[in-house]
């Protein structure tokens, strides 16, 4: 298992707009939590991992890097898009408000380096 858990849990917050403060406070856990877990790369009791999947709204799989449960042999990677577009949101949400000449150059930057 990929000792994530936090990491993951920093992109969410990131993503979603909110804070580690608004998480401590939703979650009952003083915001120093979160850096400890990071650097001890730790996970959480169950109850507290579940709070926090709660309140972002997300899976407690999907914080700890796991597969999602079905069938679809398809969901695995449709997480990992997922995963990828919340990382580059940002960008991508730049990247929409340049014209092709403008996209074709930063695509030959990215090719160069």
């Amino acid at each position: 298992m990929n000792m994530s858990f936090w990491k993951n849990v920093e992109e969410e917050l990131k993503f979603q707009n909110k804070t580690r403060k608004q998480l401590a406070k939703a979650v009952g856990f003083d915001t120093t939590t979160i850096s400890k877990g990071l650097t001890n790369q730790s996970i959480p009791s169950a109850d507290v991992a579940l709070k926090i999947a709660y309140f972002l709204n997300v899976s407690v799989e999907s914080l700890l890097d796991l597969p999602a449960r079905t069938e679809n042999k398809n969901a695995e990677e449709e997480q990992k898009q997922i995963r990828y577009y919340k990382k580059y949101f940002n960008l991508i949400s730049q990247a929409e408000h340049l014209n092709d000449q403008q996209l074709k150059a930063i695509e030959n930057l990215i090719k160069t380096i």
